[in-house]
């Protein structure tokens, strides 16, 4: 999420859509990573789920806080009231930590592409298509540190900004078939389904970076738009 593609890039795996989404209103529970050096030798105990867990959730907060690249592991031991000894029993370095948070993201953005409703031309369509958003815009949220630092290649790496990079194709198809699918193909409908992505990344994006704008009421318009995006008038 957050990135655009490049030349020549091949897009990834195609989903296909599922029924309609959780009713609106309902959040995503978080994941639990099973991300960290110690799960992937044993099983972690409750106290050991704790721990990893107040780790991730110091580190969510500190890249939300400062951006990826200011981050210590200072930082983020302190936040989380536990040593650096204790830290590097479950990660080796920041680096690895933002690994098993992009991990949940991944995860978490994935069922939301899974979710994909068929919209029909119709006012059940509508509101199937307004809760999709409402769904998309409420993960977005609870990773936005995350998805944020995915957008900037030079700081994660090719390799994971190529998983970004590859949701993101699998979400604009799955996109694009749950608005064709009742209605029949529409000419240039990946493309269609791309630049409505990218609407909704951008508005999402200036939300979670405090910019002042109504949220319901642009999830509304979202809908509202791509509904229209794919139903033109005859």
């Amino acid at each position: 999420m957050g990135l655009e593609a490049g030349p020549g890039a091949a897009p990834g795996e195609i989903s296909t859509p599922a029924g309609a989404p959780a009713p609106r209103g309902r959040a995503r529970p978080r994941r639990a990573s099973v991300g960290g050096r110690p799960a992937q030798d044993r099983e972690l105990r409750a106290q050991g789920r704790q721990t990893l867990r107040n780790l991730l959730e110091a580190g969510l907060a500190e890249f939300d806080e400062r951006g990826f690249q200011a981050v210590r592991v200072d930082d983020i031991v302190r936040r989380a009231q536990i040593s650096h000894g204790t830290f590097y029993l479950y990660f080796s370095n920041k680096e690895d930590l933002f690994k098993a948070l992009l991990r949940d993201a991944l995860h978490d953005m994935g069922q939301v592409t899974d979710e994909f409703p068929v919209v029909t031309r119709n006012a059940a369509g509508l509101t199937a298509l307004r809760q999709w958003v409402h769904e998309f815009c409420e993960t977005y949220a609870a990773h936005a540190a995350v998805i944020r630092t995915l957008s900037q290649a030079e700081i994660v790496g090719e390799e994971v900004w190529g998983d970004g990079l590859k949701l993101l194709f699998r979400l604009a198809e799955a996109m694009a078939q749950g608005m064709t699918a009742a209605t029949g193909a529409a000419e240039h409908a990946e493309l269609t389904a791309v630049a409505c992505l990218m609407m909704l990344e951008r508005v999402n994006y200036l939300l979670t970076v405090e910019v002042r704008l109504p949220r319901e009421e642009m999830e509304e318009r979202i809908a509202a738009i791509m509904f229209a995006a794919f139903n033109p008038p005859a």
